[in-house]
């Protein structure tokens, strides 16, 4: 069923848990992260980041993405990751995205509060969640830019959200997106910090190779969503490599289903992960 990313982040919340975040670019990666959601009773949200839709084109995915949701038989979001401009914000949610995320961290501080109140706006329009971005992440969802880290500062956290009335806030402690060279030391000091200076749900970006010991103590300090991306591409191509290096002969149907299996094996892996508060 069709949610609003706040109905879900609330009741990660109350039962201690974080929901996982999935991007998607395909039709058989929206089938293998509902499945996996469907058979451990869990919600979950499906998000694109747009620098993922010179291949994956919002007017495809977008209803695509919209209608699994209303049809699968856990309670799922639909989110739009790292949008860049309003314009396509606006497209997400007049597709029907029941949530937003406006990027806007690597402005300065007040230019990234109005800018966010800005789209905060339009989002209420549609009774649609909105998440924004605090400190910076590195990398970036295709790994054609880095800006480095910088953590959030707690106190800024604090003030950033209550002037623009956002629902969720992506921090920056270390993470970063894409594939990391080893895994990250994360800043959990300053995540404690933010969570004592802020009320709204904290999300994890850049989910992909942070070990399964630190999800957990992220969760348990109030992160109550992480995206997971590269993760995803990755195992369904591990998946869809290994059927067309097998023998006989080859089809689509089949290669379907393997990439299908891919993304399935790696969303169920990080959803009984992210639900230790269970």
């Amino acid at each position: 069923m069709l949610r609003t990313m706040k109905e879900l982040l609330i009741k990660a919340q109350e039962e201690r848990r974080g929901i996982g975040a999935f991007s998607v670019g395909n039709m058989e990666m929206v089938k293998g992260a509902i499945q996996a959601a469907e058979e451990l009773h869990t919600p979950i949200i499906l998000q694109i980041a747009q620098v993922r839709l010179k291949h994956s084109p919002l007017e495809l995915m977008g209803p695509m993405m919209v209608q699994a949701a209303k049809e699968a038989d856990v309670d799922i979001a639909v989110h739009l990751d790292h949008g860049l401009t309003v314009d396509t914000v606006k497209k997400a949610l007049e597709l029907g995205f029941t949530s937003v995320m406006y990027d806007s961290s690597t402005y300065p501080f007040a230019e990234n509060i109005a800018r966010t109140k800005e789209v905060a706006a339009i989002a209420a329009d549609y009774g649609a969640t909105v998440e924004a971005e605090l400190g910076i992440v590195g990398g970036s969802e295709d790994g054609s830019s880095d800006h480095g880290i910088r953590c959030t500062n707690p106190q800024d956290a604090k003030e950033f959200c209550a002037q623009t009335g956002i629902d969720a806030l992506a921090v920056a402690i270390g993470n970063a997106h894409g594939n990391y060279p080893v895994a990250p030391k994360l800043a959990f000091d300053v995540l404690q910090e933010i969570h004592n200076q802020t009320q709204v749900p904290l999300v994890l970006h850049g989910g992909s190779g942070i070990t399964d010991e630190d999800f957990r103590k992220a969760i348990s300090l109030g992160i109550c969503k992480v995206n997971i991306a590269t993760a995803s591409f990755n195992s369904l191509t591990k998946k869809a490599e290994e059927y067309l290096q097998g023998a006989g002969v080859h089809n689509f149907f089949d290669l379907n289903t393997a990439m299908v299996q891919g993304v399935y094996a790696n969303v169920k892996h990080h959803i009984e992960v992210f639900n230790c508060g269970k």
